[in-house]
């Protein structure tokens, strides 16, 4: 299985970074997906890929919530730079976030756009962070439909509403990660819904842990837990979702 967002470069796991590997290899997981989050972060990236070339992929971008007015001019000229000389498999993750602040809004609304603008010249799918903003990515990927983007909508949790929206565009896979197995999340309805063809897995490691281990910190190997729920939610076996959901990743990211 391919965990297609964790972020196991983080300080989280600088003291078990190679067991982290190992505890998912011994679980099924032998892909991960690195999202990026802003440039500071990309020596870490590095390094780790660097400890596991085969098995990490990373992607650069400006995540919503490192958008600031003062900083993102430079923070995007880092990734249209880096984009050029890194076979990066996505730009990611970007998207909007209201649930922090909407105080930043316009930033984080013209961030996305030219993010989505250089997925689009380089021919790379995006990973999206929407937060309490459905509204606001739609209205940017409505207004820019000529670009074709295709890629994922991480940590999905939306409505069968929204779920139907973004299916409309007919480029896009769902991230699906802990919050279907929150009990409360209202998930798997919305899950029934969706066809297996359009599902890939994730951790966003460290953060949403899955039940029954919700508050301590994520790892890859939790991925399991979220694969063991689907099979559960769609009546399949876990071979299925394994199989399935890994030929997903390779259309999406033809580089992996």
């Amino acid at each position: 299985m391919t965990d297609t967002h964790t972020h196991l470069y983080l300080e989280d796991f600088d003291n078990d970074f190679d067991e982290i590997i190992a505890r998912a290899e011994h679980a099924g997981v032998n892909t991960f997906i690195f999202p990026a989050i802003e440039k500071s972060m990309f020596n870490r990236m590095m390094s780790a890929y660097l400890r596991y070339p085969q098995k990490i992929f990373l992607a650069t971008g400006l995540h919503p919530t490192s958008v600031q007015e003062t900083t993102y001019k430079q923070e995007i000229a880092f990734v249209e730079e880096t984009v050029k000389n890194f076979p990066f498999v996505a730009i990611g993750e970007i998207g909007i976030d209201c649930y922090w602040t909407t105080e930043n809004i316009v930033w984080q609304r013209l961030v996305f756009e030219r993010q989505i603008e250089i997925a689009a010249e380089y021919n790379l799918p995006v990973i999206i962070h929407a937060r309490n903003s459905f509204d606001e990515i739609f209205s940017i990927l409505d207004k820019r439909n000529d670009l074709k983007i295709r890629g994922i909508f991480h940590a999905f949790s939306g409505t069968v509403s929204d779920y139907e929206k973004i299916k409309s565009y007919g480029n896009f896979l769902f991230g699906l990660g802990g919050i279907i197995t929150f009990k409360n999340s209202g998930m798997s309805s919305v899950v029934e819904k969706m066809s297996m063809d359009e599902i890939v897995l994730e951790t966003d490691s460290p953060y949403l842990t899955p039940a029954p281990f919700r508050g301590k910190r994520n790892e890859s190997a939790n991925l399991i837990l979220v694969a063991k729920k689907i099979a559960e939610i769609k009546n399949i076996d876990m071979a299925t979702v394994a199989t399935q959901t890994t030929i997903n990743v390779k259309k999406m990211f033809p580089k992996i």
